[in-house]
């Protein structure tokens, strides 16, 4: 039952690398192959129908390279194509980031309270309100289109004035909502988590959506028995569709420590 395939890793861009090293540091043995789709940033504020052609035509990329299961690194494709990736590729195990997330809000909050952080994609699709209340049906849930957090990461500006200016300035808009959990519904936003911690109640809890998909990843392999058999040997594998050198430069942000020596650009894909 060991699987040694690599397991896919697919996002709009670079977000997705939290929702990889979350994965890395549940699986260290398992090999990854991660693909971003620089050419089409960002799905935020895509349509959904344009999000779940370039989330298949992803998925289809990442089969040619023999992965056992596809892990959707990017909340707005999660919410808007996993259901139509699953339809079309029925014999691969696809994951997203919602459901993993939605279920750890609805255990983590006690009032059923809670805030969702997101890109304005993820928000119009009411995916999170709609998998957390299937948790908890009484959850009252604010979400929060934040797309200029993107932006700072992507800048490094996750920290220091600028950073809390903007977190502040969106925690405004709340008018004040009462809540005990936030998710950070966006794969970027795990970088901003101890900024957006100096706004809230120390009691506040907070979701990260790339720790709770790691860990429904792992449940998936403990009950197929399709860990990988070998000792780890292989580099895991950083695929673009465009501007490698800015991918690899700025995941160093993401992946502090790492060494991404090596980024494949591949052509941009055509559907089939």
């Amino acid at each position: 039952m060991n699987d040694n395939r690599p397991i896919g890793v697919f996002d709009s861009g670079l977000g997705g690398l939290t929702v990889y090293k979350a994965l890395k540091e549940a699986l260290p043995d398992e090999s990854f192959v991660y693909l971003g789709d620089t050419a089409r940033l960002p799905y935020g504020t895509k349509s959904a129908e344009t999000v779940t052609q370039y989330a298949l035509q992803a998925a289809r990329r990442l089969v040619e390279e023999d992965i056992k299961l596809l892990v959707v690194a990017c909340n707005t494709a999660s919410a808007q194509a996993l259901p139509g990736l699953k339809k079309a590729l029925p014999e691969l195990p696809c994951f997203g980031v919602i459901e993993p997330g939605a279920r750890a809000a609805a255990e983590a909050s006690s009032s059923g309270h809670i805030v969702v952080l997101a890109t304005e994609g993820t928000v119009r699709s009411e995916a999170y309100p709609k998998h957390i209340q299937q948790y908890n049906p009484q959850a009252r849930v604010h979400s929060l289109a934040c797309n200029l957090l993107v932006a700072l990461v992507e800048e490094g500006w996750h920290e220091g004035p600028e950073a809390e200016a903007v977190v502040s300035r969106y925690f405004q808009m709340l008018n004040g909502v009462s809540f005990d959990a936030l998710v950070l519904g966006c794969t970027h936003f795990p970088l901003l988590k101890e900024t957006i911690r100096k706004f809230l109640p120390a009691e506040t809890k907070l979701v990260d959506s790339a720790t709770t998909t790691a860990k429904a990843v792992k449940d998936y392999l403990n009950g197929s028995g399709k860990f990988k058999k070998s000792p780890r040997k292989e580099e895991d594998r950083f695929l673009v569709t465009d501007a490698p050198e800015r991918f690899r430069r700025l995941a160093k942000r993401f992946l502090p420590g790492a060494n991404i020596s090596a980024v494949e650009q591949v052509d941009p894909v055509i559907s089939r």
